[in-house]
């Protein structure tokens, strides 16, 4: 999903997306929805929660993060 996708989804879930970086914006959507705010930090590649609608964005975004720390 690109940022102004999911900046939409915010928005009809009643989130203000503001100025919130793809990241932070997708956790907001997690918190808001009673899950784990966890997008983009399965950077051993693992993650219990199967049905989450970020998962292939989550480790895509985690090993970015990674590969840039190293």
């Amino acid at each position: 999903m690109n940022l102004e996708e999911i900046r939409v989804l915010a928005q009809t879930r009643g989130l203000n997306p503001g100025k919130l970086n793809k990241r932070d914006l997708i956790r907001a959507i997690q918190r808001g929805e009673g899950n784990f705010a966890c997008f983009a930090t399965a950077f051993d590649g693992i993650c219990d929660q199967l049905a989450c609608t970020w998962r292939q964005d989550c480790f895509r975004e985690a090993k970015r993060l990674m590969q840039a720390q190293a």
